[in-house]
């Protein structure tokens, strides 16, 4: 950089040399000038990606001062957050369902009973954003992958210190952030620590309307406690002759007590004839270390070998105990206990060779192992006995990227996984064993390549594996019913299905970027999936212990297809119209279509994947004051979906409008306020079941609230 400015001022001062005899310099107003470098760095990682690529770095991370990374990702494009307004949940993209989106930790798969909503932003370096599988990430993302990437330590920064305070409808919640940079040679690194304690009310209405019981009405509120802690490092060693040893520990732990109470009555009744008293505890403990060992082979070649193991404990206790109840009784008595550990390995070695004509061809072999040990439900009953279950993975793959002129680039890649779970539920073993084979196909097109334009095309294949628990899950009796008798459709016991196959999707993408003078990006992406074997929970009638039970299993129930068109433009408005102000301006907007072919029509799209999502947001830092003001709208529609031929979901309108205020006091101290979900509004769900001869609905709507979040950020 400083080169460049030495070049660029040269004829200046030269000019300047030769005038000064004759004249004074005259003063120049150069008026409001801004350095934006993370900005475009990122938009160059992108820029320079032959596969489809979006990288958002910590500016960007930084900007909306959010609680969790879902709060992130949810305003990125094609990104979709389950659940209730303000409360987090499942991360998708294109709007798909839970397994068709590969969620990475440092390049690594998340292992199980993680959830990325538990993520602290301050946790975070960067998050990678590929539509479209590769061979060295895995092609287990017929969606697409999501890459979050931890903190790394930089010598020229600063510790972090960040304490925050908010409030939700009258419960409080504490946050502390601490970030510490290692700087000592020849270790570097980071070191993050995140301690939480918070509190937050629930409160849901359910509506059961059914022609073969009676109409009922639940109200249901708990508040709820979890305290927990994060702590996360990346250590790096450098040594001679390119060797590098890259050490990442993660720890988290945390404990949730809720407690809560539930009326119910009849529709016919017009007093409450029930009530229970409910208590929910958990917690969880989650230990990993990850390291990476890098050697420079030659000039042209490196080895990298990967290893990771770690291990999580679940512990759940919830108790459903009747105060005053009906005859017959609208809520039981009822105990629901989960306790399971996990235990995995990983081992990965890459091969990468830089050759003479501008390849570079990346080869690697990866091995996976996750051990699971559940204990039973006491109140489960003896067909729902312990669980012992395995998963194994082997993964071979080559790939090779390379410039075949000017104008275009190439990627051509290829990846092997065998895939082997089998597992122990009381007696009886179940197995299942798969294996997928995938090409991979991308081209980067630059019609005039000393311009910014550039067309992205992909064709691929990839898969989604059914889950541990998919397969061999035992028998799970549904909460609010007894384990003899009958329970109703809309309230099913669960359980795995050992002879589920994989399914299978061929792909094609198809983008344009124009990639603007001064940082931003305009894009339009369309995409397609055929999907083979569909996976998906089915609802039957079954004898089990004595009575004819609903029960909820996963089937492959045939073929679908998926389409849509991804839209985004990032920029300063003083881009667009001269003599505007400088905002920052962020928007998407994504229309998702998709067919389940065996089931009829209408509305037999793909499970919880809305028409569409978008975005608008905006960042406007004031001139002449301290102050940075901001805001995003993000927005999904309500839809149904046919999920077979006799049941239907519904999820509601989601609109969530979130603004925040920075005033920075100096250079090393800001003070924050974020308003989230500015304008609540309640978040409704149902389900329905009609077989013709049976009809029953269950409506549920959740309530939600504004967080107003107070934060003190801090330099040391």
């Amino acid at each position: 950089m400083a080169s460049a400015l030495m070049v660029l001022s040269a004829p200046g001062v030269a000019q300047a040399q030769a005038q000064a005899s004759s004249a004074p310099p005259a003063a120049t107003d150069l008026g409001q000038v801004e350095i934006r470098g993370t900005r475009n760095s990122d938009t160059e990682a992108r820029q320079e990606s032959t596969a489809s690529k979006i990288v958002i770095g910590r500016e960007e991370i930084e900007k909306q001062g959010d609680a969790t990374l879902g709060d992130v990702l949810k305003r990125l494009p094609g990104v979709t957050v389950q659940g209730t307004p303000g409360r987090g949940g499942a991360i998708r993209m294109r709007g798909l369902g839970g397994g068709y989106t590969q969620i990475l930790l440092d390049g690594e798969r998340i292992p199980p009973g993680f959830s990325v909503d538990s993520l602290t932003p301050e946790q975070v370096e960067r998050i990678e954003i590929l539509r479209a599988p590769t061979a060295e990430t895995g092609a287990r993302a017929i969606a697409g992958t999501i890459n979050i990437v931890l903190r790394e330590g930089r010598k020229a920064a600063l510790d972090d210190l960040k304490v925050t305070r908010s409030q939700e409808h009258g419960e409080g919640s504490s946050i502390l952030n601490w970030v510490r940079n290692l700087n000592t040679a020849p270790m570097s690194g980071t070191f993050t620590l995140s301690a939480m304690d918070n509190q937050r009310p629930d409160e849901s209405v359910t509506v059961i309307d059914s022609d073969y019981r009676d109409d009922q009405v639940r109200w249901s509120e708990s508040s709820g406690r979890r305290k927990g802690v994060h702590a996360n490092a990346r250590l790096q060693w450098k040594g001679e002759q390119g060797k590098t040893l890259t050490i990442t520990p993660f720890l988290i732990y945390s404990e949730y007590a809720a407690f809560g109470r539930i009326d119910a009555r009849r529709l016919a009744d017009a007093n409450i004839t029930d009530t229970a008293l409910t208590d929910n505890h958990s917690r969880y403990a989650a230990a990993r270390l990850n390291g990476q060992w890098g050697q420079r082979l030659s000039a042209d070649d490196r080895l990298e070998v990967r290893f990771g193991l770690g291990q999580a404990k679940y512990n759940q206790h919830i108790t459903q105990t009747p105060q005053i109840s009906s005859t017959p009784a609208l809520l039981s008595n009822a105990l629901d206990e989960q306790r399971f550990t996990d235990r995995n390995t990983s081992l990965n070695a890459k091969w990468t060779r830089v050759l003479d004509n501008g390849h570079q061809w990346v080869s690697g072999l990866e091995h996976e192992g996750v051990r699971r040990v559940e204990e039973a439900s006491a109140g489960a009953g003896d067909e729902s006995g312990n669980l012992k279950a395995r998963t194994t993975r082997w993964a071979a793959y080559t790939q090779d990227e390379f410039k075949i002129n000017p104008n275009w680039s190439a990627y051509v890649g290829v990846r092997y996984e065998s895939i082997l779970t089998q597992g122990q539920v009381s007696e009886e073993l179940k197995r299942n064993q798969s294996q997928v084979m995938t090409p991979l196909l991308h081209a980067l097109w630059k019609p005039d390549p000393a311009k910014r334009d550039q067309v992205r095309m992909s064709l691929t294949r990839s898969y989604k594996t059914p889950t541990l628990y998919n397969m061999v899950a035992p028998l799970r009796y549904s909460r609010d019913y007894p384990i003899t008798g009958n329970n109703v459709p809309t309230q099913p016991d669960r359980v795995g299905n050992p002879d589920l196959k994989p399914e299978l999707a061929t792909g094609i993408d198809l983008g344009f970027e124009r990639y603007l003078d001064g940082g931003g990006v305009l894009s339009a992406n369309v995409f397609r999936r055929n999907i083979q074997d569909l996976i998906r929970y089915q609802t039957t009638t079954t004898c089990v212990s004595g009575g004819a039970r609903c029960v909820s299993s996963p089937q492959n129930v045939g073929d679908a297809v998926t389409q849509g068109v991804e839209l985004e433009a990032k920029f300063r408005l003083n881009q667009v119209w001269v003599g505007a102000w400088p905002v920052d301006i962020r928007s998407n907007v994504s229309f998702f279509r998709s067919k389940v072919k065996d089931v009829p029509g209408p509305d037999n799209r793909l499970d919880q994947q809305p028409s569409m999502t978008a975005n608008l947001g905006a960042d406007y830092r004031l001139r002449g004051m301290p102050l940075t003001l901001g805001g995003n709208l993000n927005w999904n529609p309500d839809y149904d979906t046919r999920r077979s031929q006799e049941q239907w979901s519904y999820q509601g309108i989601k609109r969530v409008v979130d603004v925040y205020g920075q005033w920075r006091y100096s250079a090393a101290t800001a003070l924050r306020l974020t308003l989230s979900n500015l304008l609540p509004r309640d978040y409704e769900t149902a389900s329905t079941f009609n077989t013709g001869a049976q009809q029953e609905t269950a409506r549920t709507t959740d309530r939600n609230w504004r967080n107003i979040q107070l934060r003190l950020e801090m330099k040391i």
